[in-house]
């Protein structure tokens, strides 16, 4: 599997931690940044991963921002993505198994490195095969087309 990886300055040493976790596990990475402590604002990250992961640049993605949750805002202004706020393994599990989150996000100043490697690699261990969660999802999906469409 692909996986678009990306964070601000408040997350630098957590994604780089997740990186090497993620390719631990046998998957590819493509980092999008940010590449050093200096100052980098979340949303352009955040844009870059998400627009690529609806152009199938990659599988999945991964965000990190101090709270996960500037990532998670930016990330799903990109029509068609649904970007999952987790820090517990049963979160991320679910975001992937019950509404087919292209991406996780997390907060560096909210969990750890040990914790984070656990959330990601239970987001990256299971897909999302429809069932019963298949028609909810096709409902957001219905949803922001028509609003897309409205907007047009």
């Amino acid at each position: 599997m692909k996986v678009a990886i990306g964070s601000d300055h408040n997350a630098f040493y957590l994604k780089e931690d997740v990186k090497q976790y993620i390719q631990e596990l046998g998957h590819e990475v493509e980092d999008y940044g940010c590449y050093s402590c200096e100052a980098v604002d979340y949303p352009d990250v955040a844009f870059d991963v998400a627009e690529d992961i609806s152009a199938e640049k990659a599988d999945r993605g991964i965000l990190i921002c101090g709270t996960g949750i500037g990532v998670a805002i930016s990330a799903g202004k990109v029509p068609g993505i649904r970007a999952a706020l987790c820090h517990d393994t049963y979160s991320a599990e679910r975001a992937q198994l019950s509404n087919d989150a292209q991406i996780l996000t997390m907060g560096a100043q909210i969990i750890g490195p040990e914790v984070a490697k656990k959330v990601v690699e239970s987001y990256l261990g299971v897909t999302f095969n429809g069932g019963s969660s298949g028609r909810k999802v096709q409902k957001i999906i219905d949803k922001e087309e028509e609003y897309g469409a409205k907007a047009q």
